[in-house]
């Protein structure tokens, strides 16, 4: 259980730190740098498919599912800065580019993954709350590992081995649940998403399949879908896996809930933009709408303010925080072995 500190503070700890980070203009909007990003990542996008287009019926296009997989994961990146509008201020434009680049740029749908992750966000790596920490196939608590059952409980005993084979099938799986998602009651413009990822994967397999033979194409997609979904799962991985897991038992205030099941990345412009600026995810799980390229600036004043209240604040290496997160799933996993 997570010491939750002086619930009679509750809020004001958040609020003094709020204004420090609006008072070093933290929170304005940097539609400049978003607008060169956005014309990067589309030029690169277009310019994959213009490469495959050239390569043909080659296997050095294994080569561009690489690089096309990393481009895909990037546009991702730039899909969850609009989630939080850090791009644009109102719902319209976000939600439009949104759809754009999810739904027929990438095939995952806009309206499900949005939602989803401001659940996370609302409790991180809470047991009940949190839809990243179910238990679906990998298990995050000793608690979850005793109820597991069937292939989640097998997968549990060696899970930390599991770990990264089973991310490869992330992009398929993140494919799937957005058309599910799209059959629930709760579905918002359901026909819109349905039609955009439809062709998407049109375009997709039309391409692929009308410049490749079966078999290579099959390959091109096993290669380019699995590293998609490695490269996105091993940016999230560093973030929460290995911190605290909380249940209903923790009360934490706003502050300590965010910074205690939050480890950031240390790293330069090559590991801030590998992994989307998120290895700030302590300030960013902080303040969601912080346009990206704020996070770095505000990282020093957010830890010191933690030093000065006693908050615990991590901050590893990329190597190290896969260690630990490793490390935890072993562990939860041991009562089964």
């Amino acid at each position: 259980m997570v010491s939750p500190g002086t619930l009679d503070t509750r809020g004001s700890d958040f609020a003094r730190l709020s204004r420090k980070i609006a008072d070093a203009g933290l929170l304005d909007r940097r539609p400049f740098y978003y607008a060169i990003r956005l014309s990067i990542a589309v030029v690169v996008y277009a310019g994959c498919w213009a490469l495959f287009a050239w390569v043909g019926d080659s296997w050095l296009q294994l080569l561009v599912a690489a690089a096309m997989a990393v481009v895909f994961a990037q546009l991702g990146f730039f899909a969850h800065d609009l989630g939080h509008r850090q791009v644009f201020r109102t719902r319209r434009p976000s939600d439009i580019t949104g759809l754009l680049i999810g739904n027929l740029g990438i095939g995952l749908g806009w309206g499900w993954w949005n939602a989803k992750h401001n659940r996370h966000h609302a409790n991180p790596n809470h047991e009940d709350h949190d839809p990243d920490v179910s238990p679906a196939i990998i298990v995050w608590s000793t608690e979850q590992a005793a109820k597991s059952n069937g292939l989640p409980r097998f997968i549990a005993k060696y899970q930390a081995y599991w770990f990264f084979p089973l991310l490869t099938l992330e992009g398929w799986h993140l494919h799937v649940a957005s058309f599910k998602a799209l059959f629930e009651p709760s579905a918002k413009r359901r026909w819109v998403e349905l039609a955009l990822l439809v062709a998407h994967f049109a375009i997709y397999f039309g391409a692929v399949f009308a410049v490749l033979p079966f078999g290579k194409g099959l390959l091109f997609l096993i290669v380019h879908q699995g590293l998609f979904g490695l490269y996105l799962g091993s940016t999230f991985a560093p973030n929460h896996k290995g911190m605290p897991v909380l249940t209903k038992e923790d009360k934490l205030d706003f502050l300590r809930k965010q910074v205690l099941t939050s480890r950031n990345v240390r790293g330069g412009l090559f590991t801030d933009v590998a992994l989307g600026q998120l290895n700030y995810q302590i300030e960013h799980h902080l303040f969601p709408n912080m346009p990206a390229p704020n996070l770095r600036k505000a990282q020093p004043i957010v830890q010191q303010y933690c030093a000065e209240i006693g908050v615990s604040y991590l901050q590893t290496g990329l190597i190290d925080s896969y260690g630990q997160a490793l490390r935890h799933l072993h562990e939860v996993g041991a009562p089964l072995r």
